[in-house]
């Protein structure tokens, strides 16, 4: 019956595939295609939806601030994220190809990425002031290093178990799954229904659930091993990791596109503070305007994810330049409506972070198929690790732009990060159609 329904559910969501070819993957795999199909979106869509229940752009920086958190705190939360579950995947990468089955050191890091967000959860609880925002930072700190654990070997298992034109679908289907989740989280915070501390606590609870279901799940997985070579000195690994940036252009340039585009998530934090200003965008209390912009970040995942999933399968190239394109037009947009004085209204802000947040998906998406198919089998972690190091880094320079606002303001900031996101358009112009080659 298991096999049923999974079989089914694969046929449902990759319709209009050229039957069950497969490409790219061993012929044990293809056998078992269906089963590891509806695996990954089961435990990629736990892991979503614990994503956006514990979300530090919003979630987290609303909960600090009620814990009287300092404002360091509250301002270290996205570096620590972003920056701390990219930038030790350099390292990382090598040694976890001792593995055969990295299957594993994905389960393991979801487990942990689950214990971390219960630590949020008790220390919102029993803490306050400084010592909530040191504890809390810190937990988060461990989850991102657990998440660069799941980051680095996620692609490598997905490009070992799902054929190469389905491997969007499934992420793009698990994205949806987690959206939908979190979009009637973001209802239930605007609705008032429930109390504000008890709900964001009990989120934080099912976030930590969620992501040690999505563990228990992901070893289910029936993945073939692989080679292990390159995995036994991780300094080294580091190295030969920088000489393939050296001798691969589409590398270089495909990092480069991901460089600009990392406008996309930074942009949201400054678009709140702008509309701030002036008005009652984000409520009274903070807590009300806080579920709008849950509502809209997740209604943009549930509406694109799957299908920019299904248009990274035929051309991830073409997914990162539309992307592009519709990110420049949001900050465009939100510095329009800002100089029009219309910013501050109640809708404004939850529209052009909509749209902004249907772009950032298409990037997340766009990037990952595109990194996947773009490497072979054995250099696919290399890859992967070497380009969110790049990204790591940026990020954690991205912290410059908090200076720009000060001293500047948001405006200026999110001129030049309109500005990167329009560069990004003509250089992914130039990477190739990696879904048409063999």
């Amino acid at each position: 019956m298991a096999d049923s329904t999974q079989d089914l559910v694969f046929r449902m969501l990759t319709s209009g595939d050229d039957g069950r070819v497969c490409k790219d993957i061993p012929e044990s795999a293809c056998n078992e295609e269906a089963r590891s199909f509806t695996t990954h979106v089961m435990a990629l869509s736990t892991s979503k939806i614990a994503d956006g229940l514990i979300d530090p752009k919003l979630v987290l920086s609303w909960l600090l601030a009620t814990l009287g958190a300092p404002t360091l705190f509250i301002g270290l939360l996205v570096p620590v994220r972003e920056a701390g579950s990219l930038l030790p995947q350099l390292f990382t990468a090598g040694a976890l190809r001792r593995l055969a089955q990295r299957k594993w050191a994905w389960a393991a890091g979801s487990f942990v990425q689950g214990l971390s967000a219960l630590a949020i959860a008790v220390a919102a609880i029993t803490l306050e002031g400084a010592a909530a925002g040191m504890a809390i930072v810190g937990a988060l700190a461990i989850l991102a290093v657990a998440r660069s654990v799941c980051s680095v070997t996620y692609k490598d298992v997905l490009g070992k178990t799902v054929s190469k034109s389905r491997r969007g679908t499934a992420t793009g289907a698990a994205t949806t799954v987690g959206a939908a989740a979190v979009l009637a989280y973001g209802a239930l915070l605007a609705s008032g229904l429930i109390p504000r501390m008890d709900l964001v606590t009990a989120g934080l609870i099912g976030a930590g659930i969620f992501w040690i279901a999505g563990a228990a799940i992901f070893t289910q997985l029936r993945e073939v091993p692989g080679a292990t070579e390159g995995g036994a000195n991780p300094f080294h690994a580091a190295i030969d990791n920088f000489s393939l940036l050296a001798k691969d252009a589409q590398l270089r340039r495909f990092i480069a596109v991901r460089g600009l585009l990392i406008s996309t998530a930074l942009a949201p934090p400054f678009m709140v503070a702008l509309a701030a200003r002036g008005s009652d965008t984000i409520g009274s209390d903070g807590f009300g305007g806080l579920g709008l912009l849950v509502i809209a970040s997740a209604g943009a995942g549930l509406l694109s994810s799957y299908i920019w999933g299904r248009l990274a399968d035929r051309s991830s190239r073409k997914v990162l330049v539309l992307t592009s394109g519709a990110a420049t037009m949001a900050l465009c947009a939100t510095l329009g409506l800002n100089a029009a004085g219309l910013l501050g209204a109640v809708w404004a802000l939850p529209l052009v972070l909509f749209a902004l947040m249907i772009a950032y998906q298409g990037v997340r998406l766009g990037r990952s198929t595109h990194l996947v198919d773009m490497a072979a089998q054995d250099t696919r972690a290399a890859y992967t690790a070497l380009s969110n190091t790049f990204i790591g880094t940026l990020l954690l320079l991205g912290g410059v732009f908090s200076l720009v606002a000060e001293y500047a303001g948001e405006a200026v900031v999110l001129g030049l990060l309109a500005v990167m996101s329009a560069l990004a358009l003509p250089v992914a112009l130039g990477l190739k159609e990696v879904q048409s080659q063999d």
